[in-house]
């Protein structure tokens, strides 16, 4: 069955956990400061059983907004969200601000919750319905259910529940053949049985038994056990709210905003290309190189946002960029971020992932803008042809090419062969599995055959060039084994003759 995972979002105190104890029985807030303040701080993790049989696993966020990174923490492994207002106060500040949080992490369908509908009479609940459908007016929410609730007498609850159900039959699923990739929300300790964490499966599956490696430090630790919604489980997959235990791995290795992955099959960056959008809200212009909190999947690292084609990003605007990161972050293309100012904090913009390993780009390089805005919508060929095409003589690694297409291993290896059949892409290195682009090997025939010329006019006595003299003189940083083939692809091609450890045109004599 189809995996779903259902957010709540809105104000303080407008009866989000209210709602899903209602629902569940299950009360999401459970530090003893939450108690105390009658507040959620920490996220809440519950589940719900559908009539038709569909499991929902439930995220509940905090409503303040002190708390907002641990709302976007929440948000980010969500398939729709329950926005909650309640009746009697209506649309609020961070109702505004969770909804633009939502939009930012790409959240597509969702439903609206009017709570504390016994605190207000018919005529006000009518009029906030209304202003509330003003609210929603251009958002991916307008047109969702408006659905009246009362946690306290149970009003409303069978219809949010039919609403619910079918809302979870449009939600698509989500891929279990992409990488397995789980953001950290919590650390714990189980006596007996060790650090535990938790998270929401954004992609990929793992089983009990399987090594596992946390990102970015590259801690390695096999899955002792797994529980989904208090069950022990051998599997999990995409869309799983989901607890691991660890083997042998120390709590303080561990933390909020960590991802665990498969062994080397993720490559954390201190550089990231994304496209920005910057929300029309905003009072001011954001400014080449700010400072700023960026947020993606649960993690929160501090950045400089580098404009490349321009020095300020006016209010509804959208950009590339490029984020430098104090902290390496392990992400794949099209992952969804949130950027909010450094002081005072506050949600400025956000947008998706281009490039999850980039080089450092110059600025106002009109070519390579062009480029990369073009990789939103590019297909899977051109996407792999211009990270080939950009990476030279270096090349790219076929687990680099998964993480730069966001492909499933199957589908880029089919992408490869008939790049490879069309010769617009060239196996270098079989066992590292790195290509380079036709182009780029086009190039140093062409650069050989033209430095090999340039030798024998002006050494028409000495039979040719060195092996090493030649590759050397080719560039400094060309890899032995594309070296390798490029001689034996001119040798084959008659275009050069090799004796020994010398190198000549075949026209040479």
């Amino acid at each position: 069955m189809k995996q779903i995972i259902l957010g709540t979002a809105g104000h303080i105190d407008h009866g989000k956990t209210s709602l899903i104890k209602a629902l569940t029985g299950i009360d999401t807030d459970r530090l003893k400061e939450e108690k105390l303040r009658g507040i959620t701080i920490e996220l809440g993790f519950a589940w719900l059983d559908l009539p038709g049989g569909q499991r929902v696993g439930i995220v509940d966020v905090p409503g303040h907004e002190k708390f907002v990174k641990n709302m976007v923490s929440g948000a980010s492994g969500i398939d729709l969200v329950a926005l909650i207002i309640a009746a009697d106060e209506g649309v609020m500040p961070q109702t505004k601000e969770h909804l633009d949080i939502c939009s930012l992490l790409n959240v597509k369908h969702g439903l609206v919750v009017l709570t504390k509908i016994d605190m207000v009479d018919e005529e006000w609940l009518e009029m906030v319905t209304d202003d509330v459908q003003g609210f929603l007016k251009g958002t991916f929410l307008e047109g969702a259910p408006i659905l009246p609730v009362s946690s306290l007498s149970g009003q409303g609850l069978p219809e949010f529940v039919e609403a619910l159900e079918t809302l979870c039959k449009a939600v698509p699923e989500r891929k279990s053949s992409g990488l397995f990739r789980l953001p950290v929300d919590r650390v714990f300790t189980i006596k007996g049985f060790g650090t535990v964490v938790t998270g929401s499966l954004v992609s990929g599956k793992v089983r009990v038994g399987e090594t596992t490696m946390v990102y970015p430090s590259g801690i390695q630790s096999k899955v002792r056990g797994i529980q989904v919604h208090g069950q022990t489980v051998d599997q999990v997959t995409a869309s799983m709210r989901t607890a691991i235990n660890f083997q042998g791995v120390d709590r303080s290795a561990i933390a909020r905003g960590d991802v665990v992955g498969g062994v080397n099959t993720l490559k954390p960056s201190y550089m990231v290309d994304a496209l920005l959008v910057s929300l029309p809200s905003n009072e001011k212009p954001l400014k080449n190189r700010t400072k700023v909190r960026f947020h993606t999947g649960t993690s929160e690292i501090l950045a400089r946002a580098i404009l490349l084609d321009r020095e300020e990003l006016s209010p509804g605007e959208t950009v590339v960029v490029q984020f430098r990161l104090e902290v390496p972050v392990a992400v794949v293309k099209d992952d969804r971020f949130v950027i909010r100012s450094y002081s005072p904090i506050r949600t400025i913009g956000g947008g998706q992932i281009l490039n999850p390993v980039p080089r450092k780009h110059k600025r106002f390089r009109k070519p390579l803008v062009a480029e990369l805005e073009s990789l939103a919508e590019s297909s899977a060929r051109e996407i792999i042809t211009y990270h080939l095409r950009e990476s030279g003589i270096l090349g790219v690694r076929s687990s680099e090419l998964r993480l730069m297409t966001n492909l499933s291993e199957k589908d880029l290896e089919q992408h490869l062969q008939h790049l490879l059949s069309q010769r617009g892409i060239i196996l270098v290195d079989r066992e590292n599995r790195t290509f380079i682009h036709g182009s780029v090997f086009d190039a140093l025939r062409q650069k050989t055959v033209k430095l090999l010329e340039d030798y024998h006019k002006d050494h028409p006595l000495k039979a040719g060039m060195s092996r090493q003299g030649l590759k050397s003189k080719l560039a400094a940083s060309l890899d032995s084994k594309l070296f390798g083939l490029l001689i034996q692809d001119l040798t084959k091609s008659n275009a050069v003759i090799q004796e020994k450890e010398v190198i000549r045109l075949s026209g040479h004599r």
